[in-house]
């Protein structure tokens, strides 16, 4: 673990009033349980509050910047953006992980890098900015660190359904993903997973899941294509 927060506090370019309340939002709940601590003092609420105004800002973003595109669009851009993987992806830049209070055993087990435990963390921290410097800060703080190089990451979290519907576009056969590689214990395993295409490779991907690993193979999948296409 990280114990120098004013680095986070440079890196998130927001200097916390009240440090207990930074602190909290780091706190994961089985930190609280495993020193017995008051269940409140957890992330859990602030989770809650940070993800309400993620929501109102990601909206009031996606309906200026995309005029022309209806309600439904808009709402598929809006879950993509603020999906678990893609606020794991996001806390990875401020490399939020490593400065987790966890229990022993969450810890031991790669819950650092668990996609669940760090997006939980990176909502809980948005709740926190906004309780200790209000709805400019927090909203500063979602542009800067999750609204920026939205397409990038919409491709890449639409990966597998994207490159589906390219597949489809030219009447060729469906993507077949394929694992190569699994390896580590249960708790900690890592996927190395082909995406081919008439059994040819397009793509190749690794992750902490079988999902993840595909959305990677299909990402490069997709830039293959693109490239042989000229686009």
């Amino acid at each position: 673990m990280n114990h120098d927060l004013s680095e986070l506090e440079r890196q998130i370019g927001y200097e916390f009033q009240e440090k207990a309340l930074f602190v909290k939002a780091l706190t994961h709940s089985s930190y609280v349980n495993e020193h017995k601590m008051d269940k409140l003092q957890c992330n859990e609420r602030l989770e809650f509050l940070g993800d309400a105004v993620l929501e109102i800002v990601s909206s009031e973003f996606l309906y200026g910047k995309y005029p022309k595109k209806p309600e439904g669009e808009l709402t598929k851009i809006r879950a993509s953006i603020v999906c678990e993987p893609t606020l794991a992806f996001c806390a990875e830049e401020i490399c939020l992980g490593s400065y987790l209070l966890l229990g022993r055993g969450e810890d031991s087990t790669g819950g650092r890098q668990r996609h669940s435990v760090v997006s939980d963390a990176m909502e809980a921290l948005i709740g926190a900015i906004y309780l200790d410097g209000g709805f400019a800060n927090a909203k500063e703080f979602i542009h800067r660190f999750i609204l920026n190089d939205i397409e990038h990451k919409q491709l890449f979290y639409d990966s597998k359904t994207i490159l589906q519907e390219m597949v489809q576009a030219e009447a060729r056969h469906n993507v077949e993903y394929v694992i190569l590689k699994e390896e580590g214990p249960d708790h900690n395993k890592t996927f190395e997973v082909s995406a081919t295409l008439d059994g040819r490779e397009i793509g190749k991907g690794a992750g902490r899941t079988k999902k993840a690993a595909e959305q990677v193979a299909a990402y490069h999948g997709i830039l293959k294509l693109k490239g042989e296409d000229g686009t």
